[in-house]
């Protein structure tokens, strides 16, 4: 059964926009995307998913152990429930979820959470004007506020954005800039009423750190969103190869088979406030055996600590 959001809690009411200074507490927060994770066919997707790569699809998650995790391509509610069900068969219980059904009607996006969900702004009716054609954003957004502790909050925007299959209605990274112009107004609107807020922004969006895209979706000067960057945990000491770079550490999210290509496509971007409670060492992406059973995608996952380190 949903758990309802609470009623009339005003969010300015015992929100701590700061890390509290009481005794620390470690939460971890994750995205998934589960590459058409349905309980049954579509005309759209004729497959379900098959039985062993449900089974794995739990593995992964419960390897992560989050207490938040964003989920991309579930099915309906039918399709979330059920992976709820096989998690908490497995030891992994998520009292409080959030599906979005968005205008594309075979996958969405949703969030399981152990932590209680205390505010919900679904966004599902977002459109834009490209080229004299009108589009709506395909999968919405999940807007959600949860509670850690009784002086800690976050807000967690999640996200799916459209993705380079070519279509004949536009120019799909066109059509990708917008949705992410349109991602990047809801996380303006809650620095806007809380410049100091605590906030992850976190999904794939389906393109390089260095596309237009996302970089839209950064953004940049005061509010600009911090990238987590995560690297798989396998012992690379994480030193750049020239002043400025990135490390060469592992952080591909997305294998493309018709290309043969891996990519970091997903991402989980903090605001400057919460970026002080990250915990770098705990943040990572999860490499496990026969990954690709689960998904073409790599589950990644961030520690917060809600004492400042």
């Amino acid at each position: 059964m949903r758990v309802a959001p609470l009623a009339g809690l005003a969010l300015g009411l015992a929100t701590t926009l700061f890390c509290a200074p009481l005794p620390a507490e470690i939460f971890r927060v994750a995205t998934f995307n589960l590459e058409n994770y349905l309980d049954h066919p579509t005309e759209a997707r004729p497959q379900a998913k098959s039985p062993e790569a449900r089974i794995k699809v739990c593995e992964s998650i419960r390897a992560l152990k989050p207490d938040v995790i964003a989920l991309q391509e579930i099915g309906g509610v039918s399709a979330l429930l059920e992976l709820r069900a096989a998690l908490q068969a497995g030891g992994l219980e998520f009292p409080y979820w959030e599906h979005v059904a968005g205008f594309d009607t075979n996958t969405h996006v949703a969030v399981l959470s152990r932590l209680p969900i205390v505010g919900r702004r679904p966004h599902t009716n977002d459109n834009f004007v490209l080229d004299g054609r009108r589009f709506r954003v395909s999968r919405g957004f999940a807007e959600v506020d949860i509670r850690v502790n009784p002086d800690f909050r976050f807000t967690l925007i999640a996200a799916h954005l459209k993705s380079r299959r070519e279509i004949p209605e536009a120019d799909q990274a066109e059509l990708r800039l917008e949705e992410a112009r349109q991602l990047r107004e809801k996380v303006d609107a809650v620095l806007a009423a809380r410049p100091d807020a605590n906030l992850v922004v976190l999904g794939d969006f389906n393109d390089s750190p260095n596309s237009p895209s996302t970089r839209a979706v950064i953004g940049r000067g005061r509010f600009k969103l911090v990238d987590t960057r995560p690297a798989e945990r396998n012992g690379d000491s994480g030193l750049a190869a020239r002043r400025g770079w990135e490390p060469r550490t592992v952080t591909w999210t997305h294998y493309y088979g018709v290309d043969d290509t891996y990519s970091r496509i997903d991402y989980l971007l903090l605001s400057p406030n919460l970026a002080r409670c990250w915990r770098k060492a705990e943040t990572y992406v999860l490499a496990l055996p026969n990954w690709g059973l689960a998904s073409d995608h790599r589950p990644l996952v961030a520690a917060f600590e809600t004492e400042t380190p």
